[in-house]
């Protein structure tokens, strides 16, 4: 009985850890599950990454037709474009990541676990089919014990039983107790032999028994442990190799993103602080000379004044001068206005440098869209001559309107190129050199002693049709309301000439209280400059007014006040 529990005891413990080797090799399952899902959503992070990345640099890329392309002139712009084009390199390179992750790895343990599923399920059905074998043998070994042991009591009582008929003395030789008494012993030999029969096969059960159990023990259960270690230890070994190759990944883009990253740096290192701001010189340089030095004007000469040199007429008071000199002080040409929109033509609105730019730039284009109908008008013409050698593949005459068209487009181009050709020369004519003498307008600077310098200046850069300012918040800064002239022109008696003056350049005159006049028209200068920037002047006795003062080269007659010319 002690040996029987044993053994029942050994086979439930074998039962016991069967069933804790299944736990534990479905939990080994279930953690690669476990780390695939971890890589899957690591691919997931790298591909959003990726193309955030990607939307960045794209939403940051200068837009066609824009101001933005042509800010990539200065080399920080430049470098800001290479970024933004090694940023979607680099973001290439998480996008090999994933991929790598996803075929590598995720597609990789996919397949492994479930050839590991199988595997498993083999192992523990080869278990459970040695379990049950050997339980069945241990049963049979058990029913055969149990009819040996009932086949021996059995034949113990027949024995028994026997012997107590042979030993009664009071049996007699009766016909009917011999034959009670043979039968008895015939019962008990048929006993024994039963007892003898289970015997031998309860030892040959126990036998077979035995050798089964120990096959199942040290033979079918250590192979299939062993299985399931194998199958265990090739697991962890797949895992630590899935964790291996996670970082290999990663190390494998190292060297292109360091690539990016050194261009990155490489574009920073490009930058070129002085270049730029040579660019930006050349782009917003005007032309204009600076102003020179003040010129010390003696305002006690005006007492002595005669009345021909007053300001206006004598017959306005003494008055008049302060009021037109006070006019004088602190206020801009009224023929300066604020351009709106895209400005003349001509560009005359900009600096002398800027407009020949511009007009530059302009012939440019017209000499590109020139040779570009001209390259077009030679195919067709070579066409044309094609046809005429081959009329089969084609009618000449289809040509011609083509041909006239284009020609026409060429005149019109030419005529444009050579009107921005004109314009040209006439800025070039104008601008002035290094060599010429820069004069400053003192009646342009009095009274704006609170003005800053720049914003005092900007009189002086003005283009020689008077149309440019510097900008908005220099405009704001300096508009003053236009002097009213109107005033001054109603004297009696007009005023005396004391001089001549030509004009360098051409002057509108659309403000109330000044002349309009054209280059190289002579006039007569009746009231010279009181440092206001304006030259009073007629044309006739009906015609007069003002003109600006570095429009004109003013002579005035030796016995007015000597010769004088203002450039």
């Amino acid at each position: 009985m002690e040996q029987r529990g044993e053994c029942l005891a050994k086979v439930q413990l074998l039962r016991d850890q069967f069933e804790n080797l299944e736990k534990h090799t479905q939990w080994g399952i279930d953690f690669v599950d476990k780390y695939t899902k971890f890589v899957k959503e690591r691919c997931e992070i790298e591909i959003n990454y990726a193309k955030q990345i990607r939307n960045l640099s794209k939403k940051y890329q200068p837009k066609k037709n824009s101001r933005e392309e042509e800010e990539h002139k200065y080399s920080s712009c430049r470098a800001f474009l290479a970024t933004l084009n090694e940023l979607n390199d680099y973001a290439g390179q998480h996008e090999v990541i994933a991929e790598n992750l996803t075929s590598q790895i995720v597609g990789d343990l996919a397949r492994y676990t479930q050839e590991l599923k199988q595997e498993r399920k083999s192992h523990f059905h080869d278990g459970r089919r040695a379990q049950q074998h050997i339980e069945n043998s241990w049963k049979q070994l058990e029913a055969c014990k149990r009819r040996f042991e009932r086949d021996c009591k059995e034949a113990d009582r027949a024995q028994q039983y026997f012997e107590k008929m042979d030993n009664d003395i009071n049996v007699t030789k009766a016909d009917v107790e011999k034959r009670a008494f043979s039968k008895a012993r015939q019962q008990a030999q048929l006993r024994h032999q039963m007892a003898a029969d289970s015997k031998a096969d309860y030892t040959a059960c126990l036998q077979k028994f035995n050798q089964e159990q120990n096959e199942h023990y040290y033979t079918l259960i250590p192979h299939i442990f062993q299985g399931i270690q194998d199958m265990e230890e090739r697991r962890i070994l797949r895992l630590g190799e899935s964790m291996k190759t996670f970082a290999e990944v990663d190390r494998q883009v190292i060297p292109i993103v360091g690539k990016c990253l050194d261009e990155i740096t490489k574009a920073a290192e490009s930058i070129e602080p002085k270049s730029d701001s040579q660019l930006v010189i050349e782009a917003y340089k005007s032309g204009f000379e600076p102003p020179g030095d003040v010129e010390f004007e003696d305002y006690s000469q005006a007492m002595k004044r005669t009345v021909s040199e007053s300001s206006l007429s004598n017959s306005k008071g003494e008055g008049k001068p302060e009021k037109s000199s006070g006019k004088g002080k602190g206020k801009l040409w009224p023929f300066i206005k604020k351009n709106k929109g895209s400005g003349p033509e001509d560009f005359s609105h900009l600096p002398p440098e800027q407009r020949r730019k511009k007009l530059q730039q302009k012939i440019d284009d017209f000499t590109k869209e020139i040779q570009k109908e001209l390259d077009q008008r030679d195919a067709l013409t070579k066409m044309r001559d094609v046809y005429i050698k081959n009329p089969q593949m084609g009618d000449p005459s289809s040509v011609d309107p083509q041909l006239a068209d284009i020609s026409q487009r060429i005149e019109k181009l030419r005529f444009e190129a050579q009107k921005f050709e004109g314009w040209l020369a006439e800025v070039e004519g104008r601008m002035p050199t290094r060599s010429d003498p820069p004069r400053r307008q003192s009646g342009l600077y009095d009274g704006q002693n609170s003005t800053p310098v720049s914003n005092s200046c900007a009189q002086d850069r003005e283009s020689p049709d008077g149309s440019y300012t510097e900008d908005p918040s220099s405009e704001a800064q300096l508009k003053v309301p236009v002097p009213d002239f109107d005033d001054e022109f109603d004297d009696e008696e007009p005023l005396p000439t004391i001089g001549t003056c030509k004009a360098l350049y051409p002057f509108e005159g659309q403000n109330e209280g000044t002349i309009a006049v054209a280059e190289g028209e002579v006039l007569y200068v009746i009231e010279e400059d009181k440092g206001d920037g304006w030259t009073r002047v007629r044309r006739n006795e009906e015609e007069e007014g003002y003109v600006p003062s570095s429009y004109v080269e003013v002579c005035l007659d030796k016995d007015a006040k000597g010769s004088m010319t203002y450039i």
